[in-house]
């Protein structure tokens, strides 16, 4: 009888052993606050509100002006035998230009997106993507860069102006797209005129 209670309790030992559970691997989850994002393949949210303007002017002024003249008169007694001449020559030249450009755009939307990659310095590469299609028309949205974990919300958002060298792209095609764009003819006068 103590042989077989021997043997099962070396039998539950190994089973404990075998399916033991490493203490380091839960060291950066607490017990107090909720999971950040952190790991490969961890989701993020991302709060993309967008807002750029740009603005440039340019004035500019030049001018010349170059005068040359010549005159030249003559009398002899009472009669005039040589005539009075008068010769003049003149140039002017003058430049005025100017321009203005002005661009602005908004973009917020709220896209998810995941860890891509975890660098040795403890930030994360992300990259995520949604395409929106009603009715025919296409609606792409693609972010990526780099995060500081430390910038996440304990709900594992963050706002799009934390993330560094961040791409985000707004793309769309369909109905609305084919028709703000100038058709193949038009392109072509254009190119040859």
């Amino acid at each position: 009888m103590k042989n077989i209670i021997v043997i099962i309790g070396l039998f539950f030992s190994c089973s404990l052993i075998l399916n033991a559970q490493d203490l380091r691997e839960n060291t950066s989850r607490s017990l107090f606050s909720d999971y950040k994002a952190s790991m490969l393949g961890d989701a993020v949210t991302i709060i993309v509100v967008e807002e750029s303007q740009a603005a440039n002017q340019a004035q500019k002024t030049s001018g010349r002006s170059s005068d040359i003249g010549l005159s030249a008169k003559g009398s002899q007694g009472t009669g005039e035998l040589i005539p009075s001449t008068d010769f003049s020559l003149g140039s002017n030249n003058d430049f005025k230009g100017g321009g203005t450009i002005k661009s602005s755009g908004v973009i917020k939307t709220t896209i998810s997106a995941l860890i891509d990659s975890v660098l040795s310095n403890g930030l994360v590469r992300i990259k995520g993507s949604r395409k929106i299609s009603i009715n025919g028309e296409e609606q792409i949205i693609t972010i990526k860069g780099l995060l500081r974990t430390a910038d996440l919300k304990s709900d594992n958002t963050v706002y799009s102006f934390n993330i560094s060298e961040a791409e985000i792209a707004f793309e769309g095609n369909g109905m609305i797209d084919s028709n703000t764009n100038p058709g193949w003819l038009t392109k072509i006068f254009h190119w040859l005129f």
